[in-house]
């Protein structure tokens, strides 16, 4: 029997350098979250196999010394016990205690069953109690362990195997101590169970520290607790029921037997007592949970509560101003036409905001809106006032009349006119205003867009005053969206013609060149002025597209017409073509293909792209600049008709000036002063060598002036009116005839 025991004695203690030597490796290996807790583990197996050694070596006196080794085995359970609870160090704050309550529930109700099992039929019933009690040291110690281990579980999931095999090892050894005290407590010698269950527990250590899983972070359970809900109502149902009754049962039966004495009541009383506070404590903690958590709750539908609230007022005001935004001014249409009321919507517009934010910047764009903004609150009082995009705002008068809507225009309109202080500076914001009636017939979104026609329509009128819509806006819209839908198609159509107004040079009248203008012929009907299409084709950007067929289709007939006649092209570019980052590259494109020389294309340009400011007048300035130093010539049409500043004369890139037909002398009346204004341009363009070209020529005296005050060239109904390119052609012919014949 000893030669036996001994042959599992060393087995048993190389299951624990074997565990050792596992632990070793597996912290190496997988760097768990908590080393230390493997650390202590080691540590205690370390002790444990110190006492076996000393058992092995005083076994023959073990019955002597039984205490001391049961102190020495008994040191290794404390270390142990903390490294199995720090094994499941969780990366949350708060975790560290998680399932302690509920794993100790089970380690009294555990206890109690054991305490009837083993002990007092082994021990208290045989009177051995006083005389054995040390070997209970190690079996509540692992009562105390296998409730650590019972939480490995409840923290554990499937694929947490490393927790499994600790909470198993930490089985086994209960099972091991219960085993040496079954007959430790007769023979004093170790039994087969309890070593086979000490190697088991070894064994189950080692595999834990070597599987992957002994360094990942098992997330903790969330819902009801590491058992959810039903594992905590299976766990208090068995707890405050099962555990009564079995001790309920043991002292019966104990009764009967006349086996009842003092250690019958106390250890099961006190063990159903803790385990009674146990559950009461968890209770009480997870009452407290349920407040945190309603708290938690409360405080977040409040803070969701005053987030919608914010959301919902960003989205229906202007964050920079703090004015309703447009759906809210909908809303209150809407509403005020649901209930029959009367009312005036304000459409308006600051005019000339861009100049603002080219020449002082946007922040001071921005400052000046919400001046406008802050003017307007004061201005309308009790009416609401919006914002609905960049400078564009809105009033919105409710149950007002017309009569009083317009006079409040009328106050707007003069307080506007009164210079505004932003940044240090004083600015002007005057607005043009559409004015448009409540009309229960229509919509809110169409009241509005009936005040932006009267807001468009006071813009073209002038600016800085107020339009009252009418339906004849509304046809007139309609008329413009009309055109605009037939333009786009023009094109593509082939509707579209090119005539062709002499260029005329004024010292032998010879015909220099020709201006380009387009001309729309639909088919079947008549033709369309370039006055009623010109500026909805700018509008629209379509004139990008058909400025560029008017390049090409002038330069394809123009370069014929120069190789020759020697003559130039002259070609009108609108501010939109300018825009374009690849205007200047077209032209040169034109040129190459149509073979006609840079020298002889003028592009005929309006003051105002020029002498503004920003981005798109830089833009434009190169497009020019580049396009002169290839050889192209630029003329600024309708001098003197727009911003008339000669100091950009001087450093804009030109070459001509056009004298406007409105400084031509009337032909019934002859103004001298007429005379003095051309001569002084053409002085003025002389001295910056520049050329000048006199539009709108149309009598004979015009003629003798214009070469009498020294201007260079000339056109106008007095030499041709703008033909088609079959007419040119012929005039081109019959001049070069007449210099033959000559």
């Amino acid at each position: 029997m000893v030669s036996s025991l001994g042959g599992l004695a060393a087995l048993m203690f190389g299951s624990a350098v074997l565990a050792m030597a596992a632990i070793a490796a597996g912290v190496r290996l997988h760097r768990p979250v908590a080393p230390r807790a493997w650390w202590l583990i080691l540590a205690a197996l370390g002790l444990a196999l110190i006492g076996n050694i000393i058992v092995s070596a005083v076994l023959p006196t073990i019955s002597t010394s039984a205490w001391a080794i049961n102190i020495v085995y008994g040191i290794t359970y404390p270390i142990l016990c903390a490294g199995v609870a720090l094994v499941p160090n969780h990366r949350r704050p708060g975790a560290g205690p998680a399932g302690m309550t509920e794993s100790a529930i089970i380690a009294a109700c555990a206890a109690v069953v054991w305490w009837m099992l083993f002990v007092d039929p082994l021990l208290v019933d045989p009177g051995g109690l006083e005389t054995h009690s040390y070997l209970l040291v190690e079996p509540l110690l692992d009562l105390v362990l296998f409730g650590l281990g019972v939480r490995l579980l409840l923290l554990s999931d499937s694929r947490s195997v490393s927790y499994w095999m600790v909470s198993a090892s930490c089985a086994a050894r209960l099972v091991a101590d219960t085993a040496y005290l079954t007959d430790g407590s007769r023979t004093g010698f170790p039994t087969q169970m309890s070593i086979v269950s000490w190697v088991l527990c070894n064994g189950l250590l080692a595999i834990a520290a070597l599987h992957p899983s002994m360094g990942r972070v098992v997330p903790l359970p969330r819902d009801g607790g590491p058992l959810g809900r039903r594992g905590m109502a299976g766990l208090y149902l068995g707890t405050v029921v099962g555990t009564p009754v079995l001790t309920g049962a043991f002292l019966l039966n104990e009764g009967l037997s006349d086996d009842l004495n003092i250690v019958d009541v106390l250890v099961p009383m006190t063990a159903t007592a803790l385990t009674a506070a146990l559950v009461v404590q968890r209770m009480h903690r997870l009452n407290r949970t349920s407040v945190e958590r309603a708290t938690e709750l409360e405080t977040a539908l409040d803070h969701e509560a005053e987030l919608q609230r914010e959301l919902r007022f960003r989205s229906e005001h202007d964050m920079l101003t703090g004015l309703p935004g447009r759906s809210l001014l909908y809303d209150r249409i809407t509403a005020a036409l649901a209930g029959g009321h009367e009312g005036t919507v304000l459409l308006l517009d600051l005019d000339g905001f861009k100049n603002v934010n080219d020449r002082f910047g946007h922040a001071a764009g921005d400052d000046l809106l919400v001046a406008v903004a802050n003017q307007l609150r004061d201005l309308i009082g009790t009416g609401l006032v919006a914002r609905l995009h960049s400078d564009e705002f809105a009033v919105f008068l409710q149950d007002v009349s017309l009569t009083e809507a317009w006079a409040t225009t009328e106050r707007v309109l003069k307080a506007m006119r009164r210079p505004l202080p932003v940044q240090g500076h004083e600015l002007f914001a005057p607005v043009s205003i559409g004015l448009r009636e409540l009309d229960g017939d229509q919509p809110a979104a169409e009241i509005v867009r009936d005040g932006y026609l009267a807001l468009h329509s006071a813009k073209e009128a002038g600016r800085d005053r107020m339009v009252l819509f009418d339906d004849e806006l509304r046809e007139k819209q309609l008329a413009v969206a009309r055109t605009v839908e037939r333009l786009r198609g023009a094109l593509t159509r082939g509707e579209f013609v090119v005539y062709y107004q002499p260029l005329i040079r004024l010292d032998d009248e010879r015909i220099a060149g020709f201006e380009a203008l387009i001309r729309w012929q639909p088919a079947g009907e008549p033709m369309v002025p370039p006055d009623r299409f010109i500026g909805l084709a700018e509008d629209s950007g379509l004139i990008v597209p058909i400025g560029a067929w008017i390049l090409r289709e002038s330069c394809r007939v123009a370069a014929g017409w120069h190789r020759r006649h020697a003559t130039v092209i002259s070609v009108n570019v609108s501010p939109r073509q300018l825009r374009e980052p690849d205007f200047g590259l077209l032209v040169l494109d034109v040129l190459r293909t149509s073979g006609l020389p840079p020298e002889a294309l003028i592009l005929e340009i309006t003051e105002g792209v020029l002498v503004n400011s920003g981005l798109v007048t830089e833009q434009a300035i190169s497009h020019l600049a580049m396009l002169r130093s290839h050889g192209v010539k630029v003329a600024i049409d309708d001098f003197g008709t727009g911003y008339s500043s000669l100091a950009y004369l001087r450093d804009l890139p030109i070459d001509h000036v056009k004298i406007d037909r409105s400084f031509m002398p009337a032909q019934d009346a002859p103004d001298p002063t007429a005379g003095v204004l051309i001569k002084a341009i053409i002085d003025l363009a002389a001295g910056l060598r520049l050329g000048t070209i006199a539009e709108g020529v149309e009598t004979r005296a015009q003629v003798d002036l214009l070469r009498e005050l020294g201007c260079v060239r000339a056109q106008g109904f007095y030499f041709s009116r703008p033909v088609p390119e079959s007419d040119a052609a012929r005039l081109l012919h019959e001049a070069s005839t007449t210099n033959q014949t000559a």
